[in-house]
């Protein structure tokens, strides 16, 4: 089969994220199957971009053939982000007559987190004859105007609006990451006979074969305070105003057990605000430390006793949740305090930690005291079982198969 991945993000082991379209498309190609991914030259949430001069650039890495197709740098979510989703919708349409000749796909799969690149995704399906599907990662335009604030009358969000509806009307099949959004998508158009949920994914050899290798600074930090029998709750990632560290921080002052230690491991746009909201309070036991690089994650969450994930109260999540901030953690063998509340709970479901609301720090030290009560043993099994619900649900080889059945179908 050809397959046609367009994301307007997708990213490389080398690039950065996002990742997902990288790891579909290698084990696709393992499979014996012919992927192409078509990407903008510039996305905000790559490491190292693709550099190159002209309107389009081709390369091939792991055996995936990459088309870059040149957008305009920005930063934020601005107007000049705007104007780069224009710049790679624009050049998809016009170059769609190219894609369909050259690589008479199969399959054509409309990706980006947006839905306005499903209108070149149909010229070029239509074009070559192929199957359309609809990926979708969030939902928009109702995220930009949950968490953005934006007004549904506003310009952009009434063209996302008739995107994502005229996306599940006329795509073949419409796949999820999010489990619990076939009712919102069929309010918008989509026949139910469409839908398919496919999560997010974990590379397992990845965490098979990783070199176990910590950054000084964070080894200088830790390997202290295992020594003095800390009991070290971690939160790895990044800093947000979604992620609703603030509960976190506030709940370090409430917790009882003088070996209960909360790590904070990542940067962002938050971070200067919670390390002033833990100095103001003078709190001991809390330390923050860098990012890892992404070969490190595994063993700086191995020298964990648990950790924690949280996002603020959005009406989102009602429609589900899968975060990859999750998988590694179940990955990493570790309990976990899951404080966000959403339509499905995986760490519930696994059994693999303990699940709160959201934005309540005096439950985070409960649960952070508690897990710290349980004896070895009993932290191991809950590791345990989240590891294995993570293997059996979320491994990417899997994830590929099941999303070469819906184009197969």
């Amino acid at each position: 089969m050809k397959i046609l991945l367009v994301n307007h993000y997708a990213g490389t082991p080398s690039h950065g994220m996002e990742y997902r379209p990288f790891y579909m498309a290698r084990e696709w190609v393992n499979a014996g199957h012919e992927v192409t991914v078509v990407a903008a030259s510039y996305s905000h949430v790559r490491i190292h971009q693709p550099v190159f001069s002209r309107s389009w650039s081709e390369e091939e890495i792991a055996g995936i053939r990459y088309i870059w197709l040149k957008t305009p740098a920005y930063s934020g979510n601005g107007a000049k982000r705007v104007v780069n989703m224009a710049a790679f919708v624009s050049r998809l349409f016009l170059a769609a007559p190219r894609l369909a000749k050259e690589l008479r796909p199969d399959a054509v799969i409309a990706s980006s987190t947006y839905p306005l690149d499903i209108v070149p995704a149909r010229r070029i399906a239509r074009l070559a004859g192929a199957k359309l599907v609809f990926e979708v990662h969030d939902l928009w335009p109702l995220s930009p105007i949950v968490l953005g604030g934006m007004s549904p009358l506003h310009p952009f969000i009434m063209v996302m609006q008739w995107a994502e509806n005229r996306a599940y009307r006329l795509s073949d099949r419409v796949v999820s990451l999010l489990p619990l959004a076939k009712e919102h998508m069929v309010r918008h158009g989509m026949a139910p006979a469409k839908f398919a949920h496919i999560p997010n994914g974990i590379l397992v050899e990845e965490w098979e074969h990783f070199s176990g290798i910590l950054p000084e600074e964070h080894e200088k930090i830790l390997k202290p305070l295992k020594g003095q029998g800390k009991f070290l709750v971690c939160y790895a990632g990044a800093h947000g105003l979604a992620n609703s560290l603030e509960s976190f921080v506030d709940a370090a002052r409430m917790v009882e057990d003088p070996l209960v230690h909360f790590i904070l491991v990542g940067d962002g746009p938050a971070k200067k605000g919670l390390i002033e909201r833990a100095s103001r309070i003078d709190l001991k036991n809390i330390t923050f430390l860098p990012a890892v690089p992404k070969t490190a994650i595994p063993e700086i969450l191995s020298r964990m006793d648990a950790l924690f994930i949280s996002l603020q109260k959005c009406g989102l999540f009602q429609f589900g949740i899968s975060p990859n901030k999750l998988l590694d953690y179940m990955m990493a063998g570790k309990p976990v305090i899951n404080a966000v509340e959403a339509g499905n709970d995986p760490v519930k479901e696994a059994g693999c930690g303990i699940s709160i609301g959201a934005e309540a720090p005096a439950a985070i030290a409960r649960a952070a005291g508690e897990l710290a009560g349980l004896s070895d043993e009993e932290r191991a099994a809950m590791g345990r079982r989240g590891n294995l619900y993570v293997r059996e649900h979320h491994d990417y080889r899997k994830l590929a198969e099941s999303f070469l059945e819906v184009l197969g179908e």
